[in-house]
């Protein structure tokens, strides 16, 4: 049997760290917009307004070539990696949360510390997440 490719590992990926955050009492949404230019794979809002962000990283060359994640860190009070049990663990930073997940769920090996958002920041990033969602939804409805 074949192995997957990327994009079906980040779509599974994506899809169990979106189970398990809903598990969680968040609600998350894929490919967030940041304003550094750079998009989170999985953004999260909180019942209490806490931001998380979710890098997925589908296989290890995804891994060492990226080296972003530092970028997302001023949008979020929690950041974390996900990526699938095959994944040598031990290369996500300690600083970072670390999430095992496959298609179906996931579950959080380590949350990081957390690092709240300045006010000002967690109202901006929490109006640009309603207005995504809010955006996707009315696109949706009008197919």
């Amino acid at each position: 049997m074949e192995a997957p490719c990327r994009p079906e590992v980040t779509a599974a990926l994506a899809r169990g760290v979106q189970r398990l955050l809903m598990d969680h009492g968040l609600a998350p949404i894929l490919e967030m917009p940041l304003a550094n230019g750079r998009r989170a794979d999985v953004a999260a809002l909180g019942p209490k307004g806490e931001i998380w962000i979710v890098e997925t990283k589908s296989c290890l060359a995804d891994y060492t070539t990226d080296c972003k994640w530092p970028d997302y860190l001023d949008f979020c009070d929690l950041f974390f990696f996900a990526v699938d049990e095959a994944f040598p663990q031990e290369l996500i930073p300690l600083e970072a949360g670390l999430i095992v997940a496959d298609g179906f769920g996931g579950a959080i090996l380590r949350t990081p510390l957390a690092s709240a958002l300045a006010p000002a920041r967690r109202k901006m990033m929490t109006l640009s997440f309603a207005r995504l969602a809010a955006a996707r939804l009315a696109s949706s409805a009008i197919v």
